[in-house]
């Protein structure tokens, strides 16, 4: 396959993806233990719903700044500090195991620094792959990366049978240390020389001036950052589909939840060996279209298997999408900007997924699990048909 080739045939890139995967699986046990914790702990929803926020709103708050990192000092410097400064905020959460406020706190802190790692390691992927192989570098990344986080929640199942959840943070704090090893072996990966002399808030200010001036990115960031604001409520609704409108249990539950993972898995694969056949910014408006329909048809399922089967296809649509931008970026944005779009791009998307999860939340307390996700799904679509032509203008001009 086109993926194996890639990592075969690139040390730096193999090792940027191993320890991209172990870290996620990593992270994804971590959140499994924190949910369970805060949950047996307080017994209440509103702690939970805080502990989603922690790590998806707050590092949005700060996507002005986590790219900048990355575009002033060397990115495997940033991306073994963030990995060793990642480990310590777990072991530290392991060991004292705190009342929630303060393990809130510890929470955002260590989204703070995965955002920074996240914004530089998408960075590295162009100066550590050849250009005609970013679309399956892209993919392969995804694969090992997200594919391994959707069997977190499954790994952590079994490993709950002998540990607790002092004993899997151990775990997680583990796989960043391993990680932050792995990255040690990477080239050196060096700024430009266009940031020196100028200051932290200069460089922020610039990003964000560049993207707003930069029609094809901005476009893009604003189309993606509309769609996940409407989508984004499927991890709150989809429990109450599963249980009241479809009938199911506790598994019945879990087995959607598992539906986007899966289909993550099958895109990824698909796409390390297609995605060179298509346009990035077509691939972008497909993903954008089909991860929203999927969950639009999800509203009308009128079995689990066939909520299942959409949220597998919904899965499909985020990995093209995942791939599309990723890619397009990559290649459309100069080196010396690139952490800076990337940091401020998927900060933007913690903040759709917040905004998402609280007025979906109230649609969804006062109507039903159908109904919103009948209303994220237009919503998504009519995003994706702005997107659409706003890319298509702008191709023309």
């Amino acid at each position: 396959m086109a993926g194996v080739g890639v990592l075969r045939g690139n040390r730096g890139f193999r090792r940027l993806f191993v320890a991209r995967a172990v870290s996620f699986l990593g992270d994804s046990l971590g959140l499994v233990a924190l949910l369970l914790y805060v949950e047996g702990v307080t017994g209440a929803a509103l702690a939970v719903a805080l502990l989603l926020l922690a790590g998806d709103f707050t590092p949005g708050l700060f996507g002005a700044f986590a790219g900048v990192v990355g575009d002033r000092i060397d990115l495997r410097k940033v991306m073994v500090g963030c990995d060793l400064a990642q480990g310590v905020l777990v072991v530290v959460m392991a060991v004292a195991l705190p009342p929630l406020p303060v393990l809130l706190v510890l929470v955002a802190v260590r989204s703070l620094v995965a955002q920074v790692f996240q914004a530089s390691s998408r960075s590295a992927v162009p100066a550590l792959v050849n250009d005609r192989d970013l679309e399956t570098a892209n993919s392969t990344l995804g694969a090992g990366t997200y594919g391994l986080e959707a069997i977190g929640p499954l790994v952590a199942a079994v490993l709950f049978l002998v540990l607790d959840v002092r004993g899997i943070l151990l775990i997680d704090a583990a796989t960043f240390f391993v990680s932050a090893v792995l990255l040690m072996g990477l080239p050196s990966l060096p700024p430009s020389n266009e940031h020196s002399g100028t200051s932290v808030l200069r460089n922020a200010r610039d990003g964000l001036s560049y993207i707003w001036k930069t029609k094809t990115v901005r476009v893009i960031g604003l189309g993606f950052f509309a769609v996940v604001a409407f989508n984004g409520v499927d991890d709150v609704a989809m429990v109450f589909l599963a249980k009241d409108e479809l009938h199911g249990g506790d598994s019945a539950a879990a087995t959607l939840y598992a539906g986007v993972g899966i289909g993550l898995v099958v895109g990824y694969a698909l796409l390390t060996r297609y995605a060179s056949r298509f346009a990035m910014p077509v691939l972008l408006i497909a993903g954008l279209a089909i991860s929203s329909l999927g969950n639009l048809l999800t509203g009308l399922a009128w079995a689990i298997w066939a909520a299942l089967a959409l949220q597998t296809i919904r899965g499909v649509g985020i990995a093209a999408l995942d791939v599309a931008i990723n890619t397009h970026l990559q290649r459309v944005v100069p080196p010396a900007m690139l952490g800076r779009v990337f940091g401020n791009l998927y900060g933007a998307i913690g903040l759709a997924a917040g905004i998402s999860y609280v007025f979906g939340g109230l649609l969804l307390e006062h109507t039903n699990a159908r109904v919103t996700f009948i209303a994220a799904g237009v919503g998504g679509l009519l995003a994706t048909a702005a997107t659409a032509i706003a890319l298509r203008v702008q191709a023309r001009r």
